[in-house]
């Protein structure tokens, strides 16, 4: 392995190309005290494809026929997918004991619930609301249609949500009641219960892309947590208005603890549960 002396340095006129096609592929914007970042997780990549310069790897992201591929590899590499079952769980209590609630009681007449987690990682998060339906619903969840949708810009997160196999890390959060109904552990590895993943479905969306979003439909649930903190304004604003035409009259929105939502960006207003960092159309 080369030594990191040997790595390819990023100047400036490198760094404005590579983070504006990140942006404009994405969304994500890099601030330049956070080159450093792209020159490190990238510096192997380009030994790898034996390529002397950022300049070239630039051109590769930008031209010829594995321009996408590359930008998946490459967005692999420079993102940091920091997620695990029941993650902050006083949330999740408001959205089980209270949401879910108010919505399958709102439903009721047509037995159909749709729940979108967006920028969803390797899927431990719709698992894990899949699991809440589950013990919510009991013996009546044959009565419903119960449809949760994954969507992530990384396919290698999906392909680990798909496999329904995760690590001792994943589950690191994960109550053991939990585990021992809706896991079976082999070695270190932790593999899902088929009654679970069939009722989450995975899908690659850019949440740039509003079309897309809007071919799914209405959604009675959304979340999406913790992925706007990499947005600047503008990004923010456009992935807020994006939920507010997908969320139904009185579905609920749900964001990450240091995320908030201003009147300005999109009419949401919060709810009042405390530690839900939830929100409902103005």
């Amino acid at each position: 392995m080369p030594s990191t002396a040997s790595m390819p340095k990023l100047n400036e006129s490198e760094f404005e190309a590579l983070a504006k096609i990140i942006y404009d592929r994405s969304g994500i914007r890099f601030q330049v005290n956070r080159r450093y970042v792209l020159e490190s997780r990238l510096g192997h990549r380009l030994r790898e494809l034996e390529l002397e310069s950022f300049d070239q790897y630039v051109a590769l992201l930008s031209m010829g026929p594995y321009q996408n591929d590359e930008f998946q590899e490459m967005f692999n590499r420079i993102t940091i997918n920091e997620t695990s079952f029941f993650r902050h769980d006083a949330q999740l209590e408001v959205f089980e004991r209270v949401v879910l609630g108010e919505m399958l009681e709102a439903r009721k007449n047509t037995k159909r619930l749709r729940i979108w987690s967006a920028a969803c990682s390797s899927g431990e998060e719709p698992h894990t609301l899949a699991m809440m339906v589950h013990r919510t619903l009991g013996v009546r969840l044959a009565d419903w249609h119960i449809e949760i949708l994954g969507t992530d810009i990384s396919e290698r997160c999906l392909d680990i949500a798909g496999s329904g196999t995760y690590s001792d890390y994943a589950v690191r959060t994960t109550p053991d009641l939990i585990k021992r109904k809706y896991f079976t552990q082999k070695g270190n590895q932790w593999v899902l219960s088929d009654e679970i993943r069939q009722m989450v479905g995975f899908e690659l969306h850019n949440l740039k892309d509003r079309m897309a979003a809007k071919r799914h439909g209405t959604w009675d649930i959304i979340f999406c947590r913790n992925a706007m903190i990499y947005f600047d304004d503008d990004m923010k604003k456009q992935v807020l208005r994006t939920f507010h035409d997908q969320l139904a009259e009185d579905g609920t929105l749900f964001i990450g603890h240091s995320e908030i939502v201003r009147p300005e960006d999109a009419p949401f207003v919060a709810r009042s549960e405390r530690s839900g960092f939830c929100y409902r159309k103005a």
